[in-house]
């Protein structure tokens, strides 16, 4: 059991660490091409697991439904969350993927048509009611800038709801290993695409860390973590893993402050504590 919670734990570790190298990274390479270098990276890495465990990709047979997973979940909430770290603090953009669980939760009855019970939308007003303090907490004088990168974490939060949400629909049909394979293929396909027109070689700026970043969320916050996280679940069972989810927020936190030395405000700490405990009560 503890190898198990030790798993979960790491994960979030990794993932968290995703934010803090798109704030280094916001400056080396625009947003879409760095999600299609991360994801091109991780798709290879990803289909070669595949390949080991002597597993078949059906690339053509679940087009669509790799199609809109990629779509969502690594094109969309990878992309936004990039865009997102562009324009505000990574502890800030932490604390509002606290309202992750919270887009699920919201999305589950429209796609799934499941029933929800009341502490879990108890939870969800009180989750939705910190984001609006970690907003307030820094927009007295908040640029223009800020705000669109609060609505771009916002918007990264429900595409991943979404992607979370159909990947319990199609799971029925693969495992979660093929599914994430073929999402990630899709998914960098559409991230290249974006790429045509709107990146010039004028617009990279890569250094010794900026390259370091690249691996890292190609490899670990990708991969590493994905592994680490399905073999907790398989370990603990997902009802128990399912709260460990909001110990991202926590990590992007404290490696914001201690990394990157940014300022964290007491009103956004309230609005991001506030948003974690209405999180853990909808997982509950």
């Amino acid at each position: 059991m503890k190898r198990g919670l030790g798993l979960l734990i790491l994960a979030t570790i990794l993932w968290g660490g995703n934010y803090i190298c798109g704030r280094f990274l916001g400056p080396a390479l625009p947003a879409t091409l760095l999600n299609t270098v991360r994801w091109a990276i991780s798709a290879v890495l990803l289909v070669g697991i595949l390949a080991l465990n002597q597993k078949s990709l059906p690339i053509f047979n679940k087009w669509k439904e790799f199609a809109v997973l990629g779509f969502l979940g690594i094109f969309s909430f990878s992309t936004l969350t990039y865009l997102g770290l562009r324009n505000i603090s990574a502890s800030q953009a932490g604390m509002i993927s606290a309202g992750i669980p919270i887009a699920i939760l919201m999305v589950t009855p429209l796609v799934l048509k499941e029933h929800i019970k009341a502490k879990a939308w108890i939870g969800a007003v009180v989750s939705i009611m910190g984001v609006i303090l970690l907003f307030q907490g820094k927009h007295s004088t908040a640029a223009h800038g800020s705000v669109l990168g609060d609505v771009e974490i916002v918007l990264s939060c429900l595409a991943w709801g979404l992607y979370t949400v159909l990947g319990k629909r199609y799971g029925k049909q693969m495992d979660p290993l093929t599914m994430t394979a073929g999402a990630a293929v899709y998914g960098t396909v559409f991230s290249a695409m974006s790429c045509i027109g709107t990146v010039s070689p004028r617009m990279i700026h890569m250094t010794t860390i900026a390259w370091a970043c690249v691996i890292y969320v190609s490899t670990f916050a990708s991969v590493g973590a994905y592994l680490a996280w399905n073999a907790g679940v398989k370990i603990v069972g997902a009802g128990r893993a399912a709260p460990y989810i909001n110990l991202l927020p926590v990590w992007t936190v404290v490696f914001g402050v201690l990394m990157l030395h940014e300022q964290i405000y007491w009103m956004s700490l309230v609005g991001g504590a506030v948003t974690i405990i209405g999180a853990v009560v909808a997982s509950l």
